[in-house]
């Protein structure tokens, strides 16, 4: 019998056998990429600060693009994602920039009298 030094019998198990190795790990996640993402969900949800935040998605995406190809790392989807949104949000703030410009000059070309209400 065998008993250690605290009165209790040791149990010879076996070893364990060896763990297989890990896989390798894959590329990572370009960060451009992610961030290009974000600004472009950004651009889409934030009124008006979303033309500018679609301009920075956009040359960030590209950027990403461009170094997703020398360091084959992953998220070019990520990077597409935030373009597409960052283009979405600068037209969409775009248009809608250009309407309020538009109404701005209609009605300060408008006539002194156009306004009164004597008119109608």
């Amino acid at each position: 019998m065998d008993y250690n030094s605290s009165g209790q019998y040791n149990y010879n198990y076996p070893p364990a056998p060896p763990q297989p190795p890990t896989p390798p790990a894959g590329p990572n996640t370009n960060s451009k990429s992610v961030t290009a993402l974000v600004l472009g969900i950004l651009a889409i949800a934030i009124p008006y600060i979303g033309f500018f935040l679609g301009i920075v998605a956009i040359i960030i995406a590209s950027l990403s693009f461009k170094e997703i190809k020398i360091t084959n790392e992953k998220g070019h989807g990520f990077s597409v994602a935030g373009m597409v949104c960052g283009i979405i949000g600068t037209v969409i703030y775009g248009l809608i920039m250009l309407f309020f410009i538009i109404v701005i000059i209609a009605a300060a070309s408008a006539p002194d009298n156009y306004w009164n209400y004597s008119n109608f």
